[in-house]
Parts: C-alpha cells; sequence; structure tokens
C-alpha cells in the first residue's frame, strides 16, 4: 500500500483503493454550512479531499468529488462581519436557504457564500460536483433514511451515549429529527408522535402550529447533525472524507458517526484522515466563520499565485498545524516555492533520488488543473523565475506599474508560455507591497532632483557624488551584483566615509529613507537615467 513519491495524497489514495476494493468509481466527499464567509480553514478541507481525488485519478481511477452546501441548517448566529445585523437576527432559527442576502446579491444568505465559493475555485483548479443540501431535504429524497432513523432511534440513542459520560447522555424523551414549521418556518418545535410509518406529528412553541406530516412529501423534516452525516455517506456511497481534528477527537462525532452508518444504514464508513486548523499571523484564534474572524481563499490569493496557494497544503501534512502569512514570510514562502519549482524541472538538484521524487510531487500536486489530473511537466515549458522580493522591489522602482515591470524585464528574456504566471505573481507582488508589506519594505523613488528625507552632511553629500560619478555613471559595466557592490565600496573609500554610512546616505537620496534594498541590486535595477536625474544636484 506504501507509494513511492511519499507524499500524503497518493498514501490515502493507496489506502481508499486497498480498504475500498476495486470500484468503478471512488466518491470523495467534502462540505460545509455556509453560516458566514467560508474561511481559509474550510479551504484546508476542500483542498486536502481535491488533492486526494487528483491521487486516485492520476492512479488511472474514476472520481466523484461531491462538495455538499449544508444550507438546510439553522440560522444560528449572525457574525459581526455581515451588514444589516438587526435584519439578520430577526431570521435566526429559520433554515439558512430561507435567511435573505443582506447584500441583495443572491437568492439567499446561503447562496450568497456559495456563489463566493464557487467562484474562487476554479482560480485553484477545484471543480467539485455541489450537492444543495436544502434540495435535497423539501424534495423529500432522504424520506427512506429518516424513516430509518425513526425506527431505529432507541439503536441511535444507544450509540450516542456510548461516547458519553452519565453528565451527558440523553435524558427524556429524544427523536433523531426535526421539523422546520410549515407555518413559520422556525425550528422551535417539539415531535408530538410519531405513527410508526410516515406520518410524524410536531407543535411549533413559536407560532403554536400543530400539524401532521408525511415524511415521504414534507419539506422541513431534517436528520440531527449527528445522524444526517452517516446517512448521506450511505446515500453519496461516500469511499473518503476527512474531518478536522474536533470532529476526530476520540468519541467525537466522526466516532459516533461510522458506528451510525455500519449499524443503522448498514454502509462502511469512509475512509478519513484528521486534518489540523490553519491560523493566519497577525489574526489570533481559530478562525470561524459564525464569528466573523475569517480571512477568505480570495484574500489569499491576493498575495500568493494559485500554484503558491496549493503549494501551501500540497506541502503541509493535514494533520500539521500552521499558519498562512501576510508578513514578510511572504517572501520565504516564494523562495521555497521556487527551490521545489528549480528542483521539480531538475534545474537544481536535489540531495538524492527520494528527495527529488517528493518535491516533484509536491510541484506537480501544486499546478493548477482543469481536469482533476496533474498536468505534465514538458519539454521546453519551463518556467521563468524572479525572486518574489526583486519583483516587488521592481514594481515599487516602477511606481507600482506592472506593465512597466514587465516591459523593463524584457520580453527577450519571457517565452510566450512564461507571461502568464509573471503576470500573476506581478499583480500579487504589487498587492502585498502596498497592503501588506511592512513601511520599512515600502519605498518610492524621488523624482528628479528630489529633496532627501532628512538633510545631509556635507561628507554624505560629497559621498552620494562619488557613488554617482564613479559607479551610476558607469553602472552598465558591472556584470553582476558583486562586481557593482566592489566598485560602492571603493566609492565609500574614496569619499572617506564608513560604508554602512554611505548607504543610509544613498537611500536618503534616492527614496528618503535610511534603509532599503541590497544597493547593489537596486542600483543596476532602475534606469541610469532616471538614477542621474534624481542625483543631479550633488
Amino acid at each position: 500500500m506504501k507509494t513511492t513519491t511519499n507524499h500524503w495524497a497518493d498514501d490515502a489514495a493507496a489506502k481508499i483503493i486497498f480498504e475500498k476494493g476495486d470500484k468503478e468509481i471512488y466518491t470523495c466527499a467534502s462540505g460545509i454550512t455556509p453560516s458566514g464567509s467560508v474561511h481559509i480553514g474550510n479551504f484546508r478541507e476542500i483542498i486536502s479531499v481535491e488533492l486526494v481525488a487528483r491521487a486516485l485519478r492520476d492512479m488511472g481511477k474514476n472520481v466523484r468529488f461531491i462538495y455538499s452546501w449544508d444550507d438546510y441548517d439553522v440560522f444560528r448566529k449572525v457574525p459581526a462581519n455581515m451588514p444589516k445585523q438587526e435584519e439578520l437576527r430577526n431570521c435566526l432559527r429559520l433554515p439558512i436557504t430561507m435567511v435573505p442576502d443582506p447584500w441583495e446579491r443572491d437568492s439567499s444568505y446561503a447562496r450568497h457564500h456559495e456563489v463566493d465559493v464557487e467562484n474562487a475555485l476554479p482560480k485553484v483548479g477545484i471543480f467539485p460536483e455541489y450537492i444543495y443540501q436544502a434540495e435535497k431535504y423539501r424534495s423529500s429524497l432522504y424520506a427512506e433514511g429518516i424513516r430509518k432513523a425513526l425506527e431505529k432511534r432507541d439503536a441511535l440513542r444507544n450509540i450516542l451515549d456510548k461516547f458519553r459520560d452519565d453528565d451527558h447522555k440523553i435524558q427524556g424523551e429524544w427523536w433523531p429529527v426535526s421539523v422546520f414549521c410549515e407555518k413559520c418556518n422556525a425550528d422551535e418545535t417539539e415531535i408530538a408522535d410519531w405513527d410508526g410509518e410516515w406520518i410524524l406529528s410536531y407543535k411549533c412553541k413559536k407560532c403554536g402550529a400543530a400539524e401532521k406530516l408525511d415524511i415521504k412529501t414534507a419539506k422541513g423534516i431534517k436528520l440531527t447533525w449527528r445522524i444526517d452525516w452517516p446517512m448521506r455517506w450511505e446515500y453519496e456511497k461516500v469511499d473518503f472524507e476527512p474531518a478536522g481534528k474536533d470532529h476526530h477527537s476520540q468519541g467525537g462525532s466522526f466516532d459516533t458517526a461510522k458506528h451510525i452508518c455500519k449499524d443503522v444504514y448498514g454502509h462502511d464508513a469512509p475512509v478519513t484522515f484528521r486534518y489540523d486548523f490553519i491560523g493566519t499571523k497577525g489574526l489570533p484564534g481559530k478562525m470561524a466563520s459564525s464569528s466573523g474572524n475569517v480571512i477568505t481563499l480570495d484574500d489569499v490569493l491576493n498575495v500568493y499565485t494559485p500554484e503558491v496557494a496549493r503549494y501551501l497544503f500540497a506541502g503541509t501534512r493535514p494533520n500539521t498545524e500552521f499558519s498562512i502569512s501576510f508578513d514578510l514570510d511572504v517572501i520565504k514562502i516564494y523562495e521555497d516555492y521556487d527551490k521545489t519549482e528549480r528542483i521539480a524541472w531538475k534545474m537544481e538538484n536535489a540531495k538524492d533520488e527520494a528527495a527529488y521524487q517528493k518535491e516533484k510531487r509536491i510541484y506537480e500536486l501544486s499546478q493548477v488543473s482543469i481536469d482533476g489530473r496533474t498536468p505534465r511537466m514538458k519539454d521546453g515549458e519551463e518556467p521563468y523565475q524572479i525572486p518574489f522580493r526583486h519583483l516587488c522591489n521592481l514594481i515599487q522602482i516602477a511606481d507600482g506599474d506592472t506593465g512597466k515591470t514587465l516591459a523593463d524585464i524584457g520580453s527577450d528574456v519571457i517565452a510566450q508560455h512564461q507571461m502568464p504566471a509573471l503576470k500573476a505573481r506581478a499583480q500579487c507582488a504589487k498587492y502585498w507591497v502596498e497592503n501588506c508589506a511592512p513601511e520599512d519594505f515600502r519605498f518610492r523613488l524621488l523624482p528628479a532632483g528630489g529633496t532627501p528625507g532628512r538633510e545631509l552632511s556635507d561628507i554624505e553629500r560629497n559621498a552620494v557624488r562619488i557613488l554617482r560619478d564613479d559607479v551610476i555613471n558607469r553602472i552598465e559595466e558591472f556584470a553582476d551584483d558583486k562586481a557593482c557592490s566592489s566598485a560602492i565600496y571603493a566609492a565609500a573609500e574614496k569619499a572617506q566615509i564608513d560604508s554602512k554610512a554611505l548607504f543610509g546616505a544613498a537611500y536618503q537620496a534616492l527614496i528618503g529613507k535610511e534603509q532599503g534594498p541590497r544597493l547593489a541590486n537596486f542600483l543596476r535595477a532602475i534606469n541610469k537615467d532616471r538614477l542621474l536625474g534624481i542625483l543631479k544636484n550633488y
């Protein structure tokens, strides 16, 4: 069962085949309640399933990747980041699918959040089959599953109580279903009776309605979530579904669900693994859609290209907790991705064959696919690499104009197939510099003859003049940063000034700050005439 790549997605795919046997099609599942903005922590489950589904397809298997919107859940809490708070509070206890969209863009509150995700996922090459649970329940497609739960009510109660201590066991009369009132749509109801066949009676505490419902046609009957989950495993014939560590705790919802699935619905529970939580640097605590404390996939894609965003997850085992950074660590993450890319394309040697295979597989799974299979790496389609830090500096040199930045890099060094990825990286670099980068990383070149951020001493002005005349005037003569750096140190010695003091004076003269990018690389990246114009008054 062990795979040669040693990637966790391939290991999971092999385990699914081993445990479920050879099947015509394997069903991989994920899902969430759209109770608020779907955050990047929720995305970890989505992409974990997609990576395993891709691994199965790479093994030649047919895969059905389903994503369930649990939009028939109860609207329990208004997230703090939502508009029209009072209007939403008036909708508490209704099905989420019946809550109006406070932005007035989509048919419901639930649909608004669903659309946001459904529009974002294709950007990272994820195309699941969406299942809308409100439609399923309101079409009575789960009638048989609901009746079976009522028939096995005592067995279900025993399974749930098996994992609870005495203080938390079910007390009094208990039903495995709840009802949204036919009159007011709220879930503030009590089950009054079940006739042992298809008729369920309830009373509504909110509006006083008392109704008898035919399970075969009723729209408002819903299984409680610990029963609903395993019922749907059997209904959809799910072979694989991961879950967060809260669900995978001992005696938690996954433990009860697998017993219910087997003992009540006669279906073996899916293969699974536990995934851990994700944090973001600068955002304390666990993300939660219901609280509004969220970073979305679109937020991440503002800073990370789709491939690098996928790399964050493909390169990290699911049971490892990590934080997505928006600070200077962004540069390191791009550097790590670039190294993996070089190893995969054999532009850089790995330490051994095992390391090469591992990095190559991580890189493959990081690439966006439109058919659910790993894109092939073809000779002659090697990527063009530019360090993210350097690209950020070039964009700032170009006053934020990414088109000018790409033009300055030169079409003669960038092949046509490399341009889309470079454009995407440039857009991310521009966004990061303008919205996330620390203040001391940001700069703007002064205009021609511009005034430094502080008044320079006579010795500093003389040093800047020597730098201009001895280094910048012949900048094109330096073959690399090392040669240019040597000339800069020579200029400092000629000016009889400490090299560190020369750097400070140069940055003040060029960007009005005491520090900046590595000076040699910085000077070589700027148009010579522009540099001479800025320093013309020295």
